[in-house]
């Protein structure tokens, strides 16, 4: 089933402030929320609907990309999703408890519980959890960005498996115990008194983080943490035709998962640094050239510089200033398909003389004469 569009969601218009959207999402939010209906399967349904499209809404750089590319913006392997940075982005794992408790003012990470109803989603915190994600920038010149590259980055704090522990954080021949703060379930049951009542929080335990163990003795190589901080280098293949801004997303270099979860990802953002002759918009590229007013009237050849190097241009006699001379297929190459590439526009702009000698501006009158 195809998504619905988050402005109809939330039943604003595209051009609503943060405050009118996070006005909208707030009535949503306490109509649908889970503890507000439960066993309503479809009321829990719009909740993560309205919370999803909130989470897009409400973040300028996610806005952005999805006024731009819609839901593509999100989607693994699309190219929108490669243009964005944003593509994977995992909403299936989100904890909306932690938007609707911000936005309400709640504290905890646990589902708010009205009136004693069942929390939902208690059992989301000892669940495997994917690790964040790791930002780096690359700077690539322009030639770079269109023919392709590979870089080598360094990441000085990378948390490779500690090799005494085997990623546990237990010392050798010790092992975990059951944390006594929760009894093994993960989580801790608070209470607050709130406009709406009595609430009941279920939140992460502080002392296990989640996982309803804890460390008797702690490895003394990673302390305890399961992980060592090394260096680690990554080669990155850059492809044809990336863009100033545009993002690479390489698998499993991230942070590491919590309970079991896999690793984050290495988003690289690349920085094209600008040419000074060519200039890009698309797929395409532009650039001018002067020549003579003579050059312009009689015709004439010149050469100009391309991505594939220098090309020979005819000029066609009578050619009028801003004229556009297109070069077909020596623009950039397309993402998905390299072999199919833009085209390179050149500007001619006349250069007209504005100090002439004796001799210049008596063969000018002698041509005006002719006229």
């Amino acid at each position: 089933m195809a998504k619905r569009d988050y402005y109809d969601i939330l039943g604003v218009s595209k051009s609503a402030t943060e405050s009118e959207i996070k006005k909208a999402y707030r009535v949503l939010a306490k109509k649908y929320h889970p503890d507000a209906n439960p066993g309503d399967k479809e009321a829990e349904v719009k909740f993560k609907e309205a919370s999803e499209a909130y989470a897009v809404l409400s973040d300028p750089k996610k806005k952005s990309a999805y006024d731009t590319y819609g839901h593509s913006a999100f989607e693994a392997g699309s190219a929108a999703g490669d243009a964005t940075g944003f593509g994977g982005f995992d909403f299936g794992s989100m904890d909306f408890s932690d938007i609707f408790s911000d936005l309400f003012g709640f504290g905890g990470g646990g589902f708010s519980n009205f009136g004693g109803f069942g929390s939902y989603g208690a059992s989301r915190s000892n669940m495997p959890v994917k690790g964040a994600s790791i930002r780096v920038r690359v700077k690539i010149t322009f030639d770079e960005s269109i023919n392709g590259t590979t870089k080598t980055i360094e990441l000085n704090n990378y948390k490779e498996v500690c090799s005494s522990c085997n990623g546990t954080g237990a010392k050798n021949g010790s092992s975990k115990i059951t944390c006594p703060k929760c009894n093994g379930r993960g989580q801790v049951v608070t209470q607050q008194r709130t406009p709406f009542g009595i609430m009941q929080s279920v939140n992460t335990c502080p002392d296990c983080g989640g996982t309803g163990q804890i460390i008797k003795e702690k490895c003394p190589t990673c302390s305890g943490t399961g992980y060592i901080s090394t260096k680690k280098t990554i080669s990155i293949n850059i492809p044809k035709g990336i863009d100033n801004g545009q993002s690479i997303k390489l698998a499993g270099y991230g942070e590491p998962g919590k309970n079991g979860g896999p690793r984050g990802d290495l988003i690289c953002e690349v920085t094209v640094v600008e040419h000074p002759i060519l200039k890009r918009q698309g797929v395409n590229i532009y650039s001018t050239i002067s020549i003579s007013y003579p050059d312009a009237v009689l015709g004439c050849k010149t050469v100009v510089k391309t991505v594939d190097g220098q090309v020979e241009l005819s000029i066609a006699p009578g050619t009028a200033s801003d004229t556009k001379i297109r070069l077909k297929g020596k623009g950039v190459p397309l993402l998905k398909n390299p072999n199919m590439r833009g085209d390179h526009y050149v500007t001619v702009i006349i250069n007209v003389p504005t100090k002439l000698n004796s001799a210049q501006k008596q063969a000018l009158k002698a041509y005006a004469d002719t006229l």
